[in-house]
């Protein structure tokens, strides 16, 4: 018997037997939900059923060796949404990659009932069944990992945003305190956030304090000048502020030319300088005692 011949007999199996595959199957995966709500076992149900359904037909077009063929594209498709759903709601890879190898038992089982007076068949039908499955649990797990790896970016990405914030400290005076080390991607998100806001504020000084900036290195310092410059550009000046005793000192043995840059050694001192330059003043009054 062919290759496609065997498809052809394990697609009417399935097909024959879907109901009662498919409930061993959602079983298996129910009991192994360890938590779950209604909702999500429902969910699993609907796909369970897609599934199977899916899987029957194109296992009759005989490419069961190859689960790159156009035949299978809706089965791929089904994983591909599947696992990306599994990735979003904190699943595993295994626990994705289950939802396919926990299929085996139950076509085992039919299998075995069909082709029991016929032994060499049951075998090279167990052992496409079980390659192709495998490839497919394979196939989810590379899905899973795509999937969670774009979530990481992205959440790397909003962290970036998150932890450049540009605040408005007074008409024409914007503030941008930096936590933590400065490298170039973060750098790019800075530059972009000042720039942003200039755009939008028409501000005309601009703080940048590092007072949360743990090293001051070359790599450091060259990408500060480099917001500076970007933001000169945009018609508006930088005061850097939060210069420790430590970070002058290693500023000045890097030989980093900030000459033409004012400097302050606290967010505060940087404000009265940027408020003095935008004609602006603050009045502190007394109390009476």
């Amino acid at each position: 018997m062919t290759t496609k011949d065997n498809a052809t007999r394990i697609s009417q199996i399935i097909q024959e037997h879907e109901a009662e595959i498919g409930s061993q199957w959602i079983s298996q995966l129910e009991a192994m939900l360890v938590r779950g709500s209604s909702s999500s076992r429902e969910q699993l149900r609907n796909h369970c059923k897609q599934f199977l359904s899916a899987f029957a037909i194109a296992t009759g077009d005989g490419e069961i060796e190859n689960i790159e063929h156009r035949s299978w594209d809706e089965v791929r498709d089904l994983l591909t949404d599947i696992s990306s759903t599994r990735a979003k709601s904190g699943s595993t890879p295994s626990e994705t990659a289950s939802f396919v190898f926990s299929l085996k038992q139950p076509l085992f089982a039919q299998l075995t009932t069909a082709f029991a007076e016929e032994p060499a068949t049951l075998a090279a039908a167990s052992w496409a069944i079980s390659s192709l499955l495998d490839k497919f649990g394979l196939y989810t797990i590379e899905v899973f990992q795509k999937a969670r790896d774009q979530i990481i970016v992205r959440q790397q990405q909003e962290l970036l945003e998150l932890s450049t914030p540009v605040v408005k400290l007074w008409n024409g005076i914007l503030a941008l305190p930096l936590i933590g080390t400065l490298d170039s991607a973060r750098t790019q998100v800075v530059m972009e956030n000042i720039l942003q806001k200039i755009v939008d504020t028409g501000a005309e000084i601009a703080i940048i304090d590092i007072t949360g900036v743990p090293m001051v290195d070359t790599l450091v310092a060259q990408h500060l000048m480099k917001t500076i410059a970007a933001a000169r550009l945009m018609g508006a000046d930088c005061i850097i502020s939060g210069i420790r005793p430590q970070i002058a000192q290693t500023i000045v043995h890097l030989g980093v030319n900030l000459e033409d840059v004012v400097t302050k050694a606290t967010l505060a001192d940087a404000f009265l300088v940027a408020l003095e330059r935008t004609g602006a003043s603050v009045s502190i009054g007394k109390k009476n005692g």
